[in-house]
């Protein structure tokens, strides 16, 4: 396996794991709804293991995807949308907020952005 198809192994399974946690499934009711072993969708989601068509497939209608989420970057040959562990794991715990939660880091995401594009604060950095 080289380089690229490891990339690209690591980062369905980071979108794999997304989708999950997403889906509020843990590794063992995602794989039962599969018939599948909790050690293969571990290995799934770190690119260690690459499922067949069908499995990836009956992942995506399990965890309501469009296999164009897990795919997009190696059609398009693009930058990787999950590039790093702390874009992972931020929307990992964003996604494991209720909705009251979802909103007040929303508020606060925007003030930060405004701040960070205020000139003032520009000219201080």
């Amino acid at each position: 396996m080289n380089n690229q198809e490891k990339t690209l192994r690591i980062n369905i399974g980071k979108k794999i794991k997304l989708a999950r946690t997403k889906a509020s499934y843990t590794q063992e009711q995602l794989a039962e709804k599969l018939s599948l072993s909790p050690r293969y969708i571990s290995q799934l989601e770190r690119g260690i293991a690459f499922g067949s068509a069908t499995t990836i497939t009956n992942i995506c209608k399990a965890l309501n995807i469009n296999s164009d989420f897990l795919f997009d970057d190696l059609i398009k040959n693009e930058k990787p949308l999950l590039n790093n562990i702390e874009d992972t794991k931020f929307l990992e715990n964003y996604y494991k907020l209720n909705d009251y939660n979802k909103n007040i880091a929303n508020s606060i995401i925007n003030e930060l952005l405004k701040i960070q594009n205020d000139p003032k604060y520009l000219e201080h950095s």
